[in-house]
């Protein structure tokens, strides 16, 4: 989103999860440089969803989409407003703390200089990007990754991030693990956006960021089996990408998948049946799943491979 150029705001309070929901539901609906999404605290158990929009958007579009995610008391709430000039996107972010998780710490340029040399510093672009790192799914999956580099079993093989949005997770496995990660999103200004980031995080030779929907793609194929696959969607796209996601993994790789309601945790896992849950991480009303497929024993795999 251009600088020094008026932009349009919708905006409303709710409750934290229905916040983070419209707000999420905004940036899968648009393109990643049309419109910007930030939720803010707004005190006393209310949370402000701020909508920015590069032209004037179409209100009664963006007020159906708000009430589909949230209702319609939501929906009747949304306020728009014209906004002066002003880098809108940027001054949405730029207030924010620097988010930690395990060895990670996702920040802003602003903060450049204040990430203690132990951390991963992983820096976001704000001009270009969502996904922050605050979100309690973002998070979730920092701290399964981070569990995962502990792990005396962790292999050396590629790592997939499916619906890469600002890059956060591709970049923190890469700079973690010294791995190839094949990145991909359906959106083309999100794919721009993490190449981006990808290379102010020294991380781009190790990066493959493309434009792909799901886990078809030759692109996608050619790189399994994968080591770890990361899955920070919803749960209608993780149901069905259960089956051909489940063969993409190596023995002994991770699926670690998120943007899951906690009420929505135990049906990811049903699908996921193939796989063995490793670890539930439960954050602000978020669930992330870490999942591993199991190594089958030599003496199993030789009686298999044995003629009668």
């Amino acid at each position: 989103m251009p600088r020094g150029a008026a932009t349009w705001l919708a905006s409303l309070e709710s409750d934290e999860q229905t916040a983070y929901k419209i707000a999420n539901l905004a940036a899968e609906s648009f393109a990643a440089d049309e419109v910007a999404a930030a939720v803010v605290d707004a005190g006393h158990g209310r949370w402000r969803v701020a909508i920015h929009f590069r032209a004037a958007p179409d209100k009664k579009a963006v007020r159906a989409l708000v009430q589909a995610a949230a209702g319609r008391e939501a929906g009747r709430a949304l306020r728009f407003q014209r906004l002066a000039a002003k880098d809108w996107v940027g001054a949405s972010l730029a207030g924010l703390d620097p988010a930690a998780a395990g060895r990670f710490t996702i920040h802003g340029a602003h903060d450049r200089d204040r990430i203690p040399l132990n951390r991963i510093g992983i820096e976001i672009e704000a001009a270009l990007a969502f996904g922050t790192g605050h979100h309690g799914t973002t998070r979730g999956c920092l701290l399964a990754l981070d569990r995962i580099c502990k792990s005396r079993t962790k292999r050396r093989a590629r790592i997939l991030d499916l619906g890469t949005g600002s890059g956060v997770l591709a970049i923190a496995a890469a700079r973690a693990l010294r791995q190839r990660v094949l990145a991909t999103d359906i959106d083309a200004g999100a794919v721009r956006a993490a190449r981006a980031n990808a290379r102010l995080n020294r991380a781009g030779p190790l990066i493959e960021v493309v434009t792909a929907a799901g886990v078809m793609p030759r692109s996608v194929q050619a790189g399994a089996p994968y080591g770890a696959i990361f899955a920070n969607i919803l749960l209608a796209p993780l149901l069905r990408l259960a089956a051909p996601m489940t063969r993409l993994l190596a023995p002994g790789g991770y699926a670690i998948l998120s943007g899951l309601l906690a009420s929505q945790a135990n049906a990811a896992i049903a699908a996921y049946r193939g796989l063995a849950l490793e670890r539930r991480i439960e954050l602000d009303g978020w669930t992330t799943l870490v999942l591993k497929r199991r190594v089958r024993p030599r003496s199993v795999v030789a009686r298999l491979g044995r003629r009668p």
